[in-house]
């Protein structure tokens, strides 16, 4: 993959794989994690079945909101996830997806995060990967209160 076409992210977390699969799968998890420490989400639906969907909207500081929205394409629990995503009111193709991998070793997880499609400039994909890193900051802070 180029950059011009996405990004890959990996992380390993100090949390069993089921924990981490359910940030990805349970609302109310979801909604702490996906927009960061400044991003708020409401309204969050997390539908975890192929064709399923995941959305809500994020209020951001200043109080500009996105609304985020998607369909679940892969649904390998608790292994792989490929989510179509976007931040556009209606889900058209070619569309950005996240693929997402789940590996245990010793209690700890790998997380890989890939967003790809090839819908973004360079530019837009460095920004998507800041993004997304914030994300993964606050969902491992999210899982360590999870486990406390």
């Amino acid at each position: 993959m180029s950059e011009t076409e996405g990004y890959t992210i990996t992380r390993v977390v100090d949390a069993p794989r089921e924990l981490v699969w359910q940030c990805w799968t349970r609302p109310e998890h979801f909604a702490v994690w996906f927009g960061g420490h400044d991003g708020v989400m409401t309204d969050m639906v997390v539908e975890p079945v192929v064709g399923g969907r995941w959305g809500g909207t994020m209020t951001v500081p200043g109080g500009h909101q996105i609304g985020w929205n998607g369909r679940f394409l892969e649904v390998d629990e608790p292994r792989r996830l490929v989510l179509a995503i976007t931040d556009e009111p209606e889900l058209r193709e070619p569309f950005e997806t996240y693929t997402v991998t789940l590996t245990e070793t010793d209690g700890k997880t790998e997380l890989v995060v890939t967003q790809s499609g090839g819908n973004l400039t360079v530019e837009q994909y460095e920004q998507a990967k800041a993004g997304t890193a914030g994300f993964l900051d606050v969902m491992g802070e999210l899982l360590d209160s999870l486990q406390a």
